[in-house]
């Protein structure tokens, strides 16, 4: 896994749940972010809801760093960004995920993303602290996120400008070439005929000309699969048992 510049530390300040603690770490590890940093959580630390709502990302957790205020948290950061949706009247730049993912990756030195308590969010004070406000363009009519799909939002912002590459489980072979599909076309063809499928005689052309564009297309609606299985009934039948259909 590549990166570009340092990964943001993301900080949660004041979280209340352990469960919600251990669903960020998993949004974290799944876009490649492992520093968290927690203030002041509510219920202590270690949690032991935590681990099971982790699903996995059990390095996220064991290497948490707690602290008992948000200045000591931040006092080794050189750009901070905090998560609000209203600026709180605090004038400030307001970037979106997207934008600061960018500035992250260009940035020398750390950086890290705040995020609220989950009922309250981060207050006037703490909003201060930052040097930069991400807000997400949200329905304003419900604006809700829970931590969890917030730290998410911007970890996979900014894994997008990473080589984070999962590689297949398997290779995957090259599509088979043209003729080999041709070939497998033609046989399909050869089948249908010898059951009585091209019927009438002299729409037989225009019939094969429809399901060899059937055959060849991606992502086929309804009504093609019910032309694929009306073939497949019509091969498990007998010689003239069945027509094509209008």
């Amino acid at each position: 896994m590549m990166q570009n510049g340092h990964a943001p530390i993301i900080i949660l300040v004041r979280p209340q749940l352990g469960e919600n603690i251990g669903k960020a770490a998993r949004a974290m590890l799944n876009f490649g972010l492992t520093e968290m940093r927690l203030v002041a959580p509510r219920d202590g630390w270690p949690n032991p809801s935590a681990g099971p709502a982790a699903s996995g990302a059990d390095i996220v957790l064991a290497n948490a760093q707690v602290f008992e205020t948000l200045g000591e948290a931040v006092a080794d950061i050189h750009h901070v960004y905090a998560t609000t949706v209203r600026k709180r009247g605090v004038t400030k730049p307001v970037v979106t995920p997207e934008t600061a993912a960018d500035e992250i990756c260009a940035a020398p030195g750390k950086s890290a993303i705040l995020f609220g308590a989950e009922r309250s969010g981060l207050d006037s004070s703490e909003v201060g602290m930052a040097r930069k406000i991400i807000t997400v363009p949200i329905n304003p009519d419900f604006g809700s996120l829970n931590l969890a799909q917030a730290v998410i939002l911007c970890a996979y912002e900014w894994s997008k400008r990473q080589q984070l590459v999962s590689p297949p489980a398997t290779e995957i072979a090259p599509p088979a070439p043209q003729a080999e599909l041709d070939g497998m076309i033609e046989q399909l063809f050869s089948m249908l005929n010898e059951k009585g499928y091209f019927y009438p005689p002299d729409r037989t052309e225009v019939t094969q000309g429809t399901l060899r564009n059937l055959l060849t297309k991606p992502g086929w609606n309804s009504g093609e699969v019910r032309t694929v299985r009306g073939m497949l009934s019509v091969l498990k039948k007998g010689k003239g048992d069945a027509r094509t259909p209008d």
